[in-house]
């Protein structure tokens, strides 16, 4: 009796997919109707604000640490200068101004280094 070896690789094959198939795993591609929850726009919303949560905590941590170094008076007087200027200046002043994250952080910087 002759075996053609191609079918037992497709029969492994075959059963590697479904042993996949059976632990939840597949491919669904785009625009087909499949199994895939379609209530998952959270979690694309979540990986958006992953990055922006990361992003806004590094900028105020930024703030907060130059703010210590060069002290509130020069910090203010910069920021000023900085929003008196021409073109993008303001933009920048506006982001640079200490909100209360970053007064926050100089006076918890100041508590354990003090100058």
């Amino acid at each position: 009796m002759w075996v053609d070896p191609n079918l037992n690789d497709f029969y492994s094959r075959v059963s590697r997919i479904e042993k996949s198939h059976a632990k939840g795993y597949g491919f669904e591609a785009a625009g087909t109707v499949g199994r895939k929850a379609s209530g998952r726009s959270g979690l694309r919303l979540l990986k958006l604000a992953k990055p922006l949560v990361l992003a806004l905590a590094v900028g105020v941590g930024v703030k907060g640490v130059i703010h210590y170094f060069v002290g509130a008076q020069t910090y203010e007087s910069r920021v000023s200068a900085l929003a008196a200027g021409q073109g993008f200046d303001p933009v920048g002043a506006w982001l640079m101004e200490a909100d209360p994250a970053t007064l926050w952080l100089s006076g918890q910087l100041q508590a354990v280094l003090p100058r």
